[in-house]
């Protein structure tokens, strides 16, 4: 590792957040980029806000739609754009792993050749790294990314969540929520442990702070009994007496807990009392083996069982609550598991990434009903990719 990029490994150890954009601008001159402004998605993924520093020339907000940042963003790819004055503008996605941060525009003298956006791809790979890092620590980017203010639920339920988007070579898991500034009782956790992935969707009863509270139980008692690498229905178990213990008989979650096992495909669900999941597979829908649901988590009796099925390469597993279903038209027309559905097919039949397909179907729900959700709406996306001999035949 040299030149830049050592240089800026070198400053970020005792680097203030405050300081990144400037300190990022100062050492992109070695690749010869004149000017160097990061952006940052804001959290409803709508736009892209522009990260301020000493020596760092002003911008304004971009909108993820139709810019050439935004296209950048979109597309997880650099994109190109020349100014009138000749100069050129080079946009790249700031990624941490497949998760979308943001965007770094570079503007050059003139079009950079390829060994020169080798090493502009390799130094915002490492910009992306600090940003995450830095960002445990500070409340600069958090400040920034918001458009409005969060409540007091919403702020607690952000801070619950897992990165939006994970990756490997087998599994693609992302997810969303919203209303993104206000949403109280709708959440989601994964984690992926060698060839093991596993999945919460959770809506729990009510709304605002009172519903981000008994979720945050959920989340921590799925958390402990996962961690001590307890089955699903012992999961779920574990859950139901967390809640009770808490809140009696008067609160409850509903929820989906799912398992995949990425050598096989084989998945393995606990409905407890939620939306069934979906499964999109090429340009079909698929249903799941009938599986009744077991009461909500808070109310069980007893300790739930699984329900089981397989997927193909390729399919994409569907997680949501009945917020994305039942969002209301303003003339009363629900948004409906046919539009959801048609809206992954179309996305999966276009190439799309499961990032871009979660982000805009939020935005479409959100349309749906004139962007004012009456109920919390979040949903995961799950891709299977298939098992590592199926990959190495392909």
């Amino acid at each position: 590792m040299t030149g830049p990029l050592q240089a800026l490994l070198d400053a970020s150890h005792r680097l203030l957040p405050d300081d990144l954009a400037a300190t990022v601008a100062l050492h992109a001159h070695a690749l010869g980029a004149r000017e160097t402004v990061l952006y940052l998605a804001d959290y409803q993924q709508a736009s892209l806000l522009p990260l301020a520093g000493a020596g760092v020339p002003a911008r304004q907000e971009l909108p993820i739609e139709g810019t050439m940042a935004g296209r950048a963003f979109r597309r997880v790819q650099q994109i190109d754009s020349t100014a009138v004055d000749g100069r050129h503008h080079l946009w790249v996605p700031l990624l941490d792993g497949v998760e979308r941060l943001g965007v770094a525009e570079l503007v050059f003298a003139g079009e950079p050749p390829a060994d020169s956006r080798r090493q502009v791809s390799a130094f915002v790979t490492l910009v992306a790294e600090l940003l995450v890092v830095k960002d445990a620590y500070s409340d600069v980017f958090a400040r920034l990314r918001r458009r409005k203010t969060l409540t007091l639920a919403a702020e607690i339920q952000w801070e619950l969540l897992p990165p939006l988007t994970f990756g490997t070579d087998r599994v693609v898991i992302t997810g969303g929520l919203e209303p993104a500034y206000e949403i109280g009782g709708d959440s989601f956790d994964y984690a992926v442990n060698a060839a093991t992935a596993d999945l919460l969707v959770i809506d729990a009863v009510g709304h605002g702070l009172p519903a981000t509270v008994l979720a945050g139980v959920a989340i921590g008692a799925y958390r402990h009994a996962r961690r001590n690498a307890a089955d699903l229905p012992e999961i779920a178990d574990e859950i139901n007496a967390a809640i009770a213990g808490q809140f009696g008989h008067s609160l409850f979650a509903t929820a989906l807990l799912a398992r995949l096992d990425a050598d096989t495909g084989r998945l393995r669900w606990i409905n407890a009392g939620h939306p069934a999941p979906l499964i999109v597979r090429g340009t079909a829908v698929v249903h799941p083996p009938n599986c009744p649901p077991t009461r909500p988590l808070g109310l069980q009796d007893s300790k739930p069982v699984c329900c089981e099925t397989r997927l193909e390469p390729g399919d994409r597993l569907l997680l949501y609550t009945d917020g994305i279903i039942e969002a209301r038209s303003p003339d009363g027309e629900f948004f409906g598991e046919d539009r959801l559905t048609d809206f992954v097919k179309a996305a999966v039949a276009d190439g799309e990434p499961a990032p871009e397909t979660v982000r805009r179907l939020l935005r479409r729900v959100l349309a749906h009903q004139a962007d004012q959700l009456q109920d919390d709406a979040s949903i995961v996306v799950l891709e299977w990719r298939g098992d590592r001999e199926q990959q190495s035949l392909s």
